[in-house]
């Protein structure tokens, strides 16, 4: 219980005003309970000494103000605790799916995969809303309801402490009325579908493209972007919030007039000696309020343990390893890599996919790395982006000044393209600028000749042609062209490149090597290729086996 304590106080702490203003609504709410029950009670005290022949006096007026005071006061606070209760529970949601993002964007990966993407969204998605409900609503209702059973029951037994044991021994069935929503509430709720969809989206492009982030140095831009989509769903839901509200406080105001009506009017009717019983009406009101938080502490109990598991769930990813976060070390000038005895085997495997490796690739040096699948070249590229640590050994990026080990600092000096189609939903322009937000028009223009993209700049909408799920609308070749554009606009000097024309046909891809070759002179440039004629533009040859 200590653990659960102790997150929930530091998941909370910036919302600690709202949750003791959400106390304090309880504790009022009580009182106007128990406010209520002696306001009636002295009020018919009141009518049955007027039928009794009492001389008229201020009493039963002074009386009835106060009952009408009070449930004005009850349907504010009511009002003003559900308000609190669903902002902060939005907000609380976001901070903690924000913070789960950070951590799995700063994953450190030893290279096994020991969560599927499936079961990361659900713990971001469904275990956050669990925890969020049940801290903003679950915790301060359960806390709030025992606190009106106890006023009641207690106000009972002083009054007919008999009927008091009676009650407490019965529980009561609750009968759960459904609503019905109107039209506008509906199509709130389809507009916060349709935003939740894309905070969605978000999540599981970027936990798809976690690698490719880190590498491009992105993650901050990401995490700013789910910002912003989370900023639109909070918008909707509040919207929806206040129509909400605002409906209740109309339920409320129809229900409390008709129940206050009525009983005014029993009131009314004993002073004219119409009605009888009329204490019967607060042992009535007390029944009813040790009864329903009976039901609701029924109901809030299981929630607040269901919590627990779902804390669990998210204590469990964020004590996962994170990637140390300093400032990037960029190396002046073209740079090279050195890889000195490096062994590296995956989780769980007795054999070295690289064993006592070494070497060189010099700076300005064009390196085609060749070897059947499975021999480590695809490993070999992660190690060099410090994606992966080796087991023994080194790696340091250098150049003719100095010398720096491969880590997440480093990585400003790599321009990486995977294979594969690596773009992400958007524009073209959104894809180029993870390159480099700060480019300009003329800069993403030439990194796109570069790259042998031209055709962008001959599509209706140019550079801000819509690109879909997984580059959707283009082909394949297209797409690898525009994610090496998107990588040159990098700062870095050496260009790694994994099967980056395995989609281009012959002769766009001796255009592609053409360009590459003449153009970024300075550069350190590794392929990994399976295709001979990126051979003949290598100095060098590096087989793996």
């Amino acid at each position: 219980m200590r653990k659960y304590l102790k997150w929930f106080n530091k998941a909370v702490r910036p919302y600690r005003g709202s949750l003791a203003v959400m106390m304090l609504c309880h504790v009022l709410l009580t009182a106007c309970s128990v406010g209520f029950v002696y306001a009636s009670k002295k009020l018919v005290d009141v009518a049955v000494a007027l039928l009794q022949g009492a001389s008229v006096d201020s009493g039963l007026w002074t009386w009835t103000g106060v009952i009408i005071l009070i449930v004005i006061v009850r349907i504010a606070l009511n009002a003003l605790k559900t308000y609190l209760q669903t902002t902060t529970e939005i907000n609380l949601k976001n901070r903690l799916r924000r913070r789960l993002f950070d951590v799995l964007l700063h994953l450190q990966s030893d290279g096994g995969t020991k969560y599927h993407t499936g079961d990361l969204l659900n713990r971001m998605q469904e275990d956050v809303r669990v925890v969020s409900a049940a801290f903003a609503s679950s915790i301060p209702n359960l806390l709030g309801t025992s606190l009106q059973f106890v006023a009641a029951f207690a106000f009972l037994m002083i009054l007919d402490a008999r009927l008091g044991l009676l009650i407490i021994l019965v529980v009561p069935a609750g009968i759960f009325a459904g609503k019905y929503i109107t039209g506008r509430i509906r199509g709130l709720t389809l507009d916060i579908r349709k935003s939740d969809s894309q905070v969605q989206s978000h999540l599981q492009e970027s936990i798809q493209h976690i690698a490719l982030l880190q590498t491009m140095e992105y993650t901050q831009i990401s995490g700013a972007s789910l910002e912003g989509l989370q900023g639109e769903l909070y918008g909707n839901e509040l919207k929806r919030v206040r129509f909400s509200i605002l409906s209740r406080i109309f339920i409320a105001l129809a229900f409390q007039a008709g129940s206050t009506a009525a009983f005014l009017w029993g009131v009314f009717g004993i002073s004219k000696g119409t009605v009888t019983y009329g204490m019967m009406t607060a042992f009535m009101q007390l029944v009813a309020q040790i009864q329903r938080p009976l039901i609701e502490m029924s109901s809030q109990i299981p929630v607040v343990i269901h919590a627990t598991a779902s804390i669990d769930r998210i204590m469990d990813l964020e004590s996962l390893p994170r990637e140390e976060i300093t400032d990037p070390v960029l190396l002046e000038g073209t740079a090279g890599i050195r890889i000195s005895d490096v062994t590296f085997s995956y989780p769980d495997s007795s054999v070295n996919v690289l064993d006592g490796f070494s070497h060189d690739f010099r700076p300005g040096s064009r390196t085609a790395i060749l070897g059947p699948t499975g021999a480590g070249k695809s490993t070999l590229i992660r190690l060099l982006l410090s994606l992966l640590k080796p087991k023994s050994g080194s790696i340091d990026v250098y150049n003719n000044i100095g010398v720096a080990p491969v880590s997440p600092a480093t990585r400003c000096n790599l321009v990486y393209v995977p294979q594969g189609n690596s773009l992400f939903s958007g524009t073209i322009c959104d894809n180029l600028l993870m390159g480099n937000p700060e480019a300009t028009q003329e800069e993403m223009h030439k990194a796109l000749h570069t790259a042998a993209a031209d055709f962008v700049l001959d599509l209706p909408a140019g550079i801000h042609t819509q690109c879909f799920e997984a580059g959707g609308g283009l082909s394949e070749g297209q797409a690898q062209r525009i994610a090496i554009a998107r990588a040159l606009l990098r700062p870095g000097s050496i260009l790694l490149l994994d099967e980056f024309s395995s989609a281009l046909d012959a002769s766009t891809e001796t255009t592609l090597m053409e360009r590459l070759t003449s153009e970024l002179p300075d550069h350190t440039m590794i392929f990994i290729t399976h295709r001979d004629k990126i051979i003949d533009y290598c100095t060098d040859i590096l087989r793996l086996s």
